[in-house]
């Protein structure tokens, strides 16, 4: 697997190429739905919305290609990967899998520093929900974004690269998923984060598996309660659901309920 990049801000940190940038961009532009599951990339306009030159652009969309974010189509070039219900289940058991092994290790030997951290990370995120149980406007990336900073926090002391940057590429896909069908649960997902927290910090690896497998399972399942989400719609419809998707995430739970 080659290296995966964190969601980075458009313009990337310092010190990293051009082509890392461009990279960085557009995989950030899929996994936050800017570009549709389905949209065709067609390379003549894909390079000139990036700024960046045909061969550059080939070369970004192959590496993609390899994350299962793009789909190449032999001579008739690429187009974002498509979604499913039975993907996001098996992506979800993927997350689960990795997620599981490199929290109870991250728990287990994690010092002051990765409390600290996770701590940190906590408070972002329950700023951002609370304003969201509220009802105040909150853009879903900054949302998300705490959300998986949170979640990485509590991983990040696993003491294995190897193992975080599978984490990410899986979880990257598993957001996509998240933010394409609008998925937030609320005060059930907030008390769950809480308890997360609450496990870490008392060193509590069993009960943590137990509330992170209660978390992301019924993430899946409240978003796959229509058993035909119209997220999952051919590119052709789904920008005539879109709206009424995110209607209907909005009459269903007000209050907001990840």
């Amino acid at each position: 697997m080659g290296a995966v990049v964190s969601l980075g801000e458009a313009g990337g940190p310092a010190g990293e190429t051009v082509g890392q940038v461009l990279y960085g961009r557009i995989r950030t532009d899929i996994i936050f739905g800017r570009l549709a599951p389905g949209e065709r990339l067609r390379l003549d306009a894909f390079s000139q919305r990036y700024g960046a030159s045909v061969s550059t652009m080939r070369e970004m969309l192959s590496r993609l290609v390899s994350e299962g974010l793009i789909v190449a189509e032999g001579q008739r070039g690429f187009q974002v990967a498509s979604v499913s219900p039975e993907e996001f289940r098996e992506l979800a058991e993927l997350r689960l899998l990795i997620e599981q092994h490199a929290q109870e290790k991250s728990i287990k030997s994690g010092d002051l520093d990765w409390e600290a951290s996770v701590v940190a990370a906590y408070h972002k995120l329950s700023v951002t929900e609370t304003k969201m149980l509220a009802g105040e406007d909150v853009d879903p990336e900054l949302w998300k974004r705490c959300d998986r900073e949170f979640h990485q926090a509590l991983i990040e002391a696993c003491g294995s690269r190897a193992i975080m940057a599978t984490h990410t590429s899986v979880y990257d896909r598993y957001l996509r998923y998240q933010m394409i069908a609008v998925v937030f649960r609320g005060e059930v997902a907030a008390r769950e984060h809480a308890e997360l927290l609450d496990c870490a910090l008392k060193r509590d690896w069993e009960r943590g598996a137990t509330v992170l497998r209660s978390h992301i399972n019924n993430c899946v399942d409240y978003a796959l309660a229509d058993p035909s989400p119209s997220w999952a719609n051919p590119p052709s419809t789904r920008g005539r659901t879109s709206e009424a998707a995110r209607s209907k995430s909005s009459r269903r739970n007000p209050s907001g309920r990840a």
